[in-house]
């Protein structure tokens, strides 16, 4: 995957691009694209694949602009304008699938094929979501990964995530990211977007890992009830970092999506 930029009206974004075929958008999570690059190249076996970054991740810059749902949604379809694109395969794992779920809303007429992994845009108060603002980096383990002990391993290169140092980088390197994220994830990762999902035209696919404690799959079927003819996709021993964990499921099904 190439590292490239595009720029909008509102900002210069930074993109990943790479493989060849049907043109597929893939929207990250609010821990953003460093856990999905493998992800991405297995992605690019089969698709075309353009993954652009939220203003304020990895080096790209920050955006004030964009203050609410709308303006992520907006500023998204931009993108995929200046990219040059007609209907790409639209998906996106967590955060990103709900700004997918908005932008295949709010433009129904330009989504054919929509993939929403583990998404966050509803709300249960039977089950209520985690607050991931709320949490010490040791903590997130538990509710991202499948296996929390290898998951924290991961995240740590082999670090104490207790140590003092430890947590002093990974809050500074994460304190541009969730400030971007919190606009529309704080105080919870719901902004009405259940009254818009009648809305949704596209051949829908919902992929969620079995073992997803974060967002757990009980979600799965409310946004089905929400969008007329959707598809859930289980798979097991997968968490909420299901295209971590399991990529080549998670291409599988999209590949499935495509041929539909």
């Amino acid at each position: 995957m190439e590292l490239k930029t595009v720029q909008t009206n509102r900002a210069a974004v930074r993109y990943y691009e790479g493989g060849a075929g049907q043109p597929l958008v893939f929207l990250h999570g609010a821990g953003g694209l460093d856990m999905d690059l493998g992800f991405l190249d297995g992605l690019a076996q089969k698709f075309h694949v353009y993954a652009p970054l939220v203003p304020s991740y990895g080096d790209s810059e920050e955006c004030g602009e964009l203050r609410d749902m709308l303006d992520f949604t907006l500023h998204t379809w931009d993108v995929v304008e200046r990219l040059g694109l007609k209907d790409p395969i639209l998906a996106g794992h967590s955060m990103g699938g709900m700004i997918a779920s908005e932008m295949a809303a709010v433009a129904p007429n330009d989504v054919s094929r929509l993939a929403l992994i583990a998404p966050a845009g509803l709300w249960m108060d039977e089950h209520p979501i985690a607050d991931i603002f709320a949490m010490l980096p040791y903590q997130l383990p538990d509710y991202l990964f499948y296996d929390a002990e290898a998951g924290a391993k991961l995240m740590s290169a082999g670090t104490d995530m207790s140590d003092p140092k430890f947590l002093q980088a990974f809050l500074v390197q994460n304190a541009r990211q969730l400030g971007a994220a919190g606009k529309i994830l704080f105080p919870i990762p719901e902004r009405g977007l259940v009254s818009r999902l009648y809305r949704i035209k596209a051949k829908t696919m919902l992929i969620w890992g079995e073992g997803d404690r974060l967002v757990p799959p009980v979600y799965a079927k409310e946004f089905q009830r929400g969008i007329a003819g959707a598809e859930v996709v289980i798979i097991p021993q997968a968490g909420h970092v299901v295209p971590f964990e399991k990529p080549a499921e998670v291409v599988q099904a999209l590949a499935s999506l495509a041929r539909d």
